[in-house]
Parts: C-alpha cells; sequence; structure tokens
C-alpha cells in the first residue's frame, strides 16, 4: 500500500489579554466564595458561586489552544485541541481541492489570491516562525490558511502533488 502519513502539533501563543483574564476570574472566584458564606446572600450566592465556577473553568479551558496538522494520503485535517483535552475539526480537505500550498510571503500566494476569501488561521502567532499558506477551493468557496507545517508534512504533500506544493529552502 502506498500510504503516506504526517501530523505535526503546533501551540498557539495566548494573547496578553489572557493573563489578565485568568487573574480576574481568580478574583471573582474568591469574591463568589465569600458572597456562598455570606448569610445575606443565601442561595444567590452559591448561584453566582456556580456561574462564576463555570465561566472560569471556560477560560482556562479555551484559553490554551493548539493545532494539529494531519496529512494521510490524500487528505489533509486540521484539529483545534483546547485545554490539551478538547478536540475539534476545524479545517479538512483534499490534495484536489487545493490550489497551492506556498510560503506566506511568496509571490505565488499573492497571484492566487481573490478578494472574497475566507481566511483562517491556525498558525502560532510567534514571531519568527515560517508561515505557509494553503489556498483551498470547494465548490464556490475559497479559503486561505495560516499554518505552520512541518518538514515531513509538507514533503508528504509535495510528493501526492508536486506543482501545488512550493517548498522555500
Amino acid at each position: 500500500m502506498n500510504e503516506m502519513y504526517a501530523e505535526w502539533l503546533v501551540k498557539r501563543k495566548s494573547p496578553a489579554y489572557t493573563m489578565l483574564l485568568k487573574i480576574l476570574m481568580g478574583i471573582l472566584c474568591v469574591i463568589a466564595i465569600f458572597l456562598s458564606i455570606t448569610p445575606a446572600f443565601g442561595i444567590f450566592g452559591v448561584i453566582i458561586l456556580f456561574a462564576v465556577g463555570a465561566g472560569t473553568y471556560f477560560v482556562f479551558r479555551n484559553s490554551e489552544v493548539e493545532y494539529e496538522y494531519l496529512f494521510v494520503t490524500n487528505m489533509i485535517t486540521i484539529d483545534r485541541i483546547y485545554g490539551r483535552s478538547k478536540r475539534k475539526k476545524a479545517w479538512e480537505g483534499t490534495m484536489d481541492e487545493v490550489q497551492i500550498v506556498a510560503p506566506t510571503d511568496s509571490d505565488e500566494v499573492k497571484n492566487h489570491e481573490t478578494s472574497n476569501m475566507k481566511l483562517l488561521d491556525f498558525s502560532s502567532h510567534v514571531n519568527g516562525k515560517k508561515t505557509y499558506t494553503l489556498i483551498s477551493q470547494s465548490g464556490s468557496e475559497t479559503v486561505k490558511i495560516l499554518f505552520e507545517p512541518n518538514d515531513k508534512l509538507l514533503q508528504c504533500m509535495r510528493m501526492t502533488s508536486p506543482r501545488k506544493v512550493i517548498v522555500d529552502r
């Protein structure tokens, strides 16, 4: 069987406001605990505690995001992983739908761009990392995807469709 397989995991850099949001949610939890044990608030204090606790859980879980790029034979899948526990499919396509894969700042990408493209950013947002752009067309929808593949992933994609994948050395 002539099956190609490559996977790569990229952790997204958290925005600066994430740490402030986590600190704020921690302070709100402490305040909610005091409200829940205060007799003046009664059951409303407990309800506030559960609401703030649920909000804090979701903030902490969704603030850490990783992207997993998976290439199997002719299929490309990008999954978004929240808090190292919850996986959600972000994008899936075949190499037949892909028009081009090239470094983001290359002329080949600029030649394929159109004004009505949907932009999906699955990169780490770390300065200095080499990003690639994948442009895919499925039906009438054209999607521009920013991602950070490793050499093995690029090699598998290039072996499948050599004219569509441009690797900058």
